[in-house]
């Protein structure tokens, strides 16, 4: 980005965030809003709230009062951004795979006892068993554009049955313990209540392995997904369910199907060519093949594609199933299964640059307010990466209209009045008060969009 673009993002993000300020119940919280996410884009090496706070001038005791006691509508924060999302996806261009919904979970390694859900877990950022929490996530994936749009805690059975520690940790009685896959599935849900279109979902083999998330998604209505499951998934041929030639269904495992069925021996590897965005293609060796489920031993009604592809240079062997459609083209399931690198990517970004996993509180209500916040700001830096990339239309709602917006300070200005410093977004800086100009703003956005730029 150039430093005139970066300069442009401080009315931007002003403007953007107006729209969630009336999720607080008092208007003296505004400015802790805008100072929040403010303090999460800005290159503060840590950014919880003590250095947020020492950073904009803002008491930290106050800054840690908005966070875990002010009043202030959190869950409507995550439905007014699926609303905006749902906006933003209808205007992206896109190629024939659509708007793609990614379910996947964030293991974030803590110390100690006190965070909410904290005990020793399979924990993704260290590749192990550690102390850490977990947090379970939808994003969405639209051509080049893509975010988070949902969060939760997984609030492990331990927890859960213990309400005393509940309690001190601020988690209502209402919640517990629920399995990751019922998460997501409430995540679905919630984001196209809001009015997100999903026209395929895509998940890890955790979720692919569980028979009552699969089940769930087949009976939403034109839901599509292209899921990873494990080797060991139980399953029998077309042929095999036709012909009723095994007594109880007694099914084979996912690889072992692939390798001694007729069906599977009796194919060709057909070669298929990958590419990411920012990395190198990969070349794939796929096989297919309609197979039927097991459920009790008992096979499903419906049949699903079996998917097995293979890494030529790695030699990295992976099983997906979907439920789409017969006709649909072998490349396109394949492409849909691998478009979950888009999440891990946003995950990056917001461990890296947006603060993500630096809460450092111990109370359930601040946890899941800083992350709210955090999709709120992971959504706004998608949002002008496409404006920057001239790929959206100017007059996108929330972003690049101008119009008058509430006096929001900056990360140095709190209540100090000082409102010369000014905030740092990676090695530039934003201006902390809003132009006085709408016009002049627009005019100086569209100018900056014609320059050179690198998506953020």
């Amino acid at each position: 980005m150039t430093p005139e673009q970066i300069e442009c993002l401080g009315p931007s993000l002003g403007r953007f965030v107006e729209q969630f300020l009336f999720c607080c119940g008092d208007t003296r919280t505004f400015d802790h809003l805008g100072t929040y996410c403010r303090g999460l884009l800005s290159d503060l090496p840590r950014k919880s709230v003590e250095p947020i706070a020492l950073a904009s001038g803002v008491a930290v005791r106050t800054l840690q009062e908005f966070l875990k006691d002010h009043a202030w509508r959190q869950d409507e924060v995550r439905d007014l951004l699926q609303q905006y999302v749902s906006r933003a996806l209808a205007q992206q261009p896109a190629d024939d795979l659509g708007s793609i919904g990614i379910v996947d979970e964030c293991g974030t390694p803590k110390k100690g006892t006190k965070t909410p859900g904290v005990q020793r877990q399979w924990c993704g950022a260290t590749g192990k068993k550690d102390n850490c929490i977990v947090t379970v996530h939808l994003g969405v994936a639209r051509g080049p554009y893509k975010t988070l749009v949902d969060a939760d805690l997984f609030l492990p059975e331990s927890w859960s049955e213990d309400r005393d520690r509940c309690q001190e940790a601020g988690i209502p009685d209402h919640v517990v313990y629920r399995p990751k896959w019922r998460i997501a599935l409430e995540q679905v849900e919630r984001a196209t209540t809001q009015g997100i279109h999903l026209d395929w979902l895509t998940f890890d083999e955790h979720y692919g392995s569980k028979p009552e998330f699969l089940d769930d998604l087949d009976g939403r209505r034109g839901l599509y997904y292209v899921g990873e499951v494990p080797c060991s998934f139980s399953c029998v041929t077309a042929r095999c369910y036709a012909r009723k030639t095994v007594q109880g269904y007694s099914g084979k495992r996912a690889d072992n199907l692939v390798r001694h069925s007729p069906v599977f021996r009796g194919q060709a590897w057909r070669r298929m060519r990958l590419t990411r965005q920012t990395l190198g293609a990969r070349i794939w060796e796929v096989k297919a093949a309609p197979v039927y489920a097991l459920r009790n031993r008992r096979p499903t009604t419906r049949a699903y594609w079996l998917i097995v592809a293979r890494n030529v240079a790695t030699g990295e062997v992976k099983y997906f199933v979907s439920n789409a459609p017969a006709r649909t083209a072998l490349k396109k399931l394949l492409r849909v299964a691998f478009r979950r690198w888009n999440v891990e990517h946003v995950f990056r970004v917001c461990k890296s640059e947006i603060g993500f996993s630096h809460y450092e509180g111990r109370h359930y209500v601040g946890l899941l307010r800083h992350l709210m916040l955090c999709l709120v700001t992971m959504t706004f830096v998608s949002d002008q990466t496409e404006g920057m990339r001239g790929e959206k239309p100017g007059n996108h709602t929330g972003t690049s209209v101008p119009g008058s917006e509430h006096e929001l300070f900056g990360v140095a200005c709190g209540d100090t009045g000082n409102d010369t410093v000014t905030m740092h977004c990676g090695s530039h800086s934003i201006s902390p008060v809003p132009q006085s100009s709408g016009a002049a703003v627009q005019k100086k956005e569209r100018a900056t969009r014609n320059k050179s730029t690198v998506a953020l």
